[in-house]
């Protein structure tokens, strides 16, 4: 029996999907009959909100979409399951339970991982920051019993919020950050040197410029220099694009991310993409230009199935930055502007909190 054909797939449940589908809602428009987003389960996670999480300061309900209820009123199935395979030529999908799938417009929205140290011998509990479900599953572990001494790997933003966040969960344990090169290196030294305060005070260790290439009977190595022992490695470190995106057939940059033009399409013009996934000219990998994506992503799939005129990306030139602190405050940066000083902190914390819940709140269905 010949695979059956989908008008359009859409591929991950990130911001990009979601801003989408929400403005679909909002204006009244429905996909195509028999239209699917895949996604690894039933749930989108918002990143904004998981140091948070970790901190103990929102519960597990705060941070999720439910995604049924927001395809049923798009009438898009929903097919819990992840790609493992695409074959851009043929327009075909390989699914990690077995599927296969055909379309005739495509959307990537499936994101990156960490990447990890090349050397790792099962001496410690290694746990990458995403995806997230199997992170929150590990993490939920700790509460009953944290390791001892643990190191956040990364240089971004989220691996200075983890950190945060879980030496606030878990005061009584070591917390250590390692990154391969400046501590926030994309952002201004202001907020840099205000990033460092603010580690330095919570107790954490920073090891800049050290790039951890692999552990050994506890001990982080960074080249042939001993960092420290552990027992416990969370990887927080900058987007790897996932195998099969240089593999699909489809132009891709020299690290493996799909190149697309400034209509966010890919160079097979059935095949858009957005977010992580995504390597545009101008954007970077973060969930404010995810979240930018989304409205170019809603127009142009949209006109790609009408026939119409494709809208094109133009990227902001500078983007808000609110990075959690773990305590419920936060500091800021927005081009050279940087605050975050115990007076400004806990105000930017709020300010950083309205700005998630809204997000949330607006892309839950009723909301």
């Amino acid at each position: 029996m010949p695979t059956p054909v989908s008008p359009l797939i859409l591929v991950g449940a990130g911001h990009a999907h979601l801003v989408m589908m929400r403005l679909w809602l909002l204006q009244g428009w429905r996909p195509p009959a028999g239209t699917v987003l895949l996604s690894s389960g039933a749930q989108a996670w918002y990143s904004g909100m998981m140091p948070g999480l970790i901190a103990g300061r929102f519960d597990l309900k705060d941070c999720a979409i439910e995604l049924l209820p927001l395809c049923q009123q798009l009438g898009i199935i929903l097919e819990t399951a992840l790609v493992t395979a695409l074959d851009s030529r043929h327009q075909h999908l390989t699914l990690d339970n077995g599927k296969q799938l055909q379309y005739h417009l495509l959307s990537i929205n499936s994101g990156s991982q960490p990447l990890l140290p090349a050397q790792l011998d099962g001496s410690v509990s290694v746990l990458p920051a995403k995806p997230f479900p199997a992170f929150i599953r590990h993490w939920q572990h700790w509460r009953d019993r944290a390791p001892t001494r643990m190191m956040v790997l990364g240089g971004g933003a989220a691996a200075f919020e983890l950190a945060l966040a879980l030496k606030k969960q878990f005061p009584a344990s070591e917390l250590s950050l390692a990154c391969s090169g400046e501590l926030l290196q994309s952002h201004g030294p202001r907020l840099r040197s205000l990033a460092l305060h603010w580690l330095g005070q919570a107790g954490i260790r920073v090891f800049q410029h050290s790039r951890v290439d692999r552990i050994n009977n506890k001990q982080v190595f960074a080249g042939d220099q001993i960092l420290q022992s552990i027992d416990a490695l969370i990887v927080a470190t900058g987007a790897s694009a996932l195998p099969w995106y240089a593999q699909s057939g489809l132009v891709c940059d020299s690290h493996g991310f799909v190149d697309v033009d400034r209509f966010l399409r890919s160079s097979h013009p059935q095949v858009f993409v957005a977010g992580d996934a995504a390597s545009s000219r101008g954007s970077v990998r973060s969930g404010v230009f995810s979240v930018r994506h989304g409205p170019v992503l809603a127009d142009n799939l949209r006109a790609a199935i009408m026939g119409q005129d494709l809208q094109a990306y133009r990227p902001q030139k500078n983007a808000l930055a609110l990075l959690a602190t773990g305590d419920g405050g936060a500091v800021m940066s927005y081009g050279k502007l940087a605050l975050g000083s115990r007076l400004t902190a806990p105000l930017l914390g709020r300010w950083k909190d309205y700005l998630d819940l809204t997000f949330m709140k607006h892309h839950r269905t009723g909301g």
